[in-house]
């Protein structure tokens, strides 16, 4: 039987190290949405006893130096980040520097993920219009944030198995 799109954000029964840590990088644009997408992140960690940080950049062209810089200097700590996630919302507007800031911060967080040897997972909300947003923040859409919270206990777990 296949599953349904929402069976594959189920966490039930993922089992994490005790110290587990996931470090979200969210940028200080359009705020009230990112803290919506921060808020259901939180939930799902929080629920699955994960220790958090929140780090703010200015904006989600930035994401990627915030999670690089936070990784070089606490890769060697006790309380290094198992995952990353990345969240940001950009909304389009009347110029290209939508696509423009979409594609760096795209290629951004896949770089990441082949430099780095813990995941970053992408949250960042790339919509045409504010009530997109919203759809995707608890909405007809569901709820972007706990999707990616969902995601990095799952990569974290897969991380874990591989070890």
């Amino acid at each position: 039987m296949a599953s349904s799109s929402t069976d594959i954000f189920d966490t039930t029964g993922i089992r994490l190290k005790k110290d587990a840590c996931v470090v979200i990088v969210r940028t200080a644009w359009n705020a009230a949405v990112l803290d919506k997408l921060e808020e259901g992140c939180l939930k799902v960690l929080h629920a699955h006893h994960v220790a958090t940080r929140v780090i703010t950049v200015p904006g989600a062209f930035e994401i990627p130096f915030g999670i690089k810089s936070h990784w070089e200097k606490n890769k060697y700590q006790d309380c290094k980040p198992d995952a990353f996630i990345a969240l940001g919302c950009i909304i389009r507007g009347d110029t290209p520097h939508f696509e423009y800031v979409c594609n760096a911060v795209t290629d951004g967080v896949l770089q990441l993920n082949f430099q780095l040897p813990v995941p970053t997972i992408f949250g960042v909300l790339t919509v045409n219009t504010q009530e997109q947003a919203d759809e995707r923040i608890g909405g007809t859409a569901g709820h972007k944030g706990e999707e990616a919270a969902s995601t990095a206990l799952q990569m974290i777990a897969l991380s874990q198995k591989e070890n």
